[in-house]
């Protein structure tokens, strides 16, 4: 079937096709009677607005690019539910693209974004050190980005919204130093991120300050998947390095590794304890119940499309970095 067009409805209703489309605007200079009309005629005869038109004329899309290195986990789609809470009855869409954890692949979903002309994009990063030059072009073509969790590098002027790593990866480590556990491992996560430097910073000043530092200790995971932890504390057992707790990147890694332990019959927490960062409701899927670090993640999605919402209005207000509070959950998995 055809569609149905302005120009169908000015030819149907015998008016003019300004007419018809300032009396679907509600242009407040037609009279009521004839919007009445036209909007009648738009639903006897299947009128649909042409968005991409739309947008074309006025600027705006009111489509936003949501991009995120993975849907595996809760964590992007709780984010995402925050951004959906600001955006969607404002009339907004979300457009969503995951990268799997490569640079490459997000840097072709931003030029994708780039070209749906998206009237700004929400992105949690893959790695600090890469795609710097995109975000710089999409900033110079007025196309606002905001990023939430994880940070790009100092030089470029953005808004943002996070969590204090450092101080969170300090309160996790004190947890597991409080409970008698002397030889704590880090699966730290790339060094790529900012993310990973400051949360093996926390780490690394509590174990200094309690005098039970060792390099050895801390070993960098491949990837951040499950398989990801269970080789990380895999290799540690290999080398005979001893350990009697853990404090991963993210759950993810955490859970990988609890499942090793388990596998190779070894106790946790009374053994081994076990904590992460970045927790979702994952922590609470597994037994025993992982101890983490939980950011507000629809919190963090509502303050990233404020962020967004004041840059489409005036783009060059100045940019903000929003830090939000999170909660170290004390589960089973470190309390004994």
């Amino acid at each position: 079937m055809k569609r149905v067009t302005v120009k169908d409805l000015a030819k149907h209703l015998l008016l003019s096709t300004s007419t018809v489309s300032r009396a679907l605007l509600n242009d407040k200079n037609i009279h009521w009677e004839t919007k009445k009309k036209v909007l009648q005629a738009a639903k006897e005869l299947g009128y649909r607005r042409n968005s991409a038109a739309a947008s074309l004329k006025y600027g705006r899309s009111k489509n936003i690019g949501f991009v995120v290195p993975e849907m595996v986990t809760p964590f992007s789609s709780k984010v995402l539910r925050g951004i959906q809470e600001i955006l969607y009855p404002l009339g907004y869409r979300v457009i969503i693209t995951e990268c799997d954890e490569d640079p490459l692949r997000e840097r072709e979903n931003l030029l994708l974004l780039e070209e749906f002309n998206v009237d700004g994009i929400i992105i949690n990063l893959c790695d600090e050190s890469k795609n710097h030059d995109v975000y710089q072009q999409l900033l110079d073509r007025g196309i606002p980005l905001v990023f939430f969790d994880r940070m790009p590098n100092d030089s470029l002027n953005v808004s943002k919204v996070l969590v204090d790593n450092f101080l969170y990866a300090s309160a996790v480590t004190e947890h597991l130093v409080s409970k008698g556990r002397k030889r704590i491992a880090h699966i730290m996560g790339p060094p790529s991120l900012r993310n990973s430097q400051d949360r093996a910073k926390g780490y690394k000043e509590v174990m200094d300050k309690h005098g039970i530092s060792d390099p050895a200790l801390i070993i960098e995971a491949k990837g951040l998947g499950f398989e990801d932890g269970k080789n990380a504390v895999k290799t540690l057992m290999e080398k005979q390095i001893e350990f009697d707790a853990i404090f991963a990147f993210t759950d993810t890694l955490a859970i990988g590794a609890m499942n090793y332990l388990l596998e190779q019959g070894v106790k946790i927490p009374q053994e081994v304890s076990v904590a992460s960062f970045s927790g979702t409701e994952l922590s609470t899927m597994v037994y025993p119940q992982l101890s983490s670090v939980e950011p507000p993640l629809v919190q963090m999605g509502e303050e990233a499309a404020r962020l967004m919402l004041e840059k489409i209005k005036n783009f060059d207000v100045a940019c903000r970095e929003i830090l939000l509070d999170a909660e170290l959950k004390i589960r089973s998995s470190s309390s004994f």
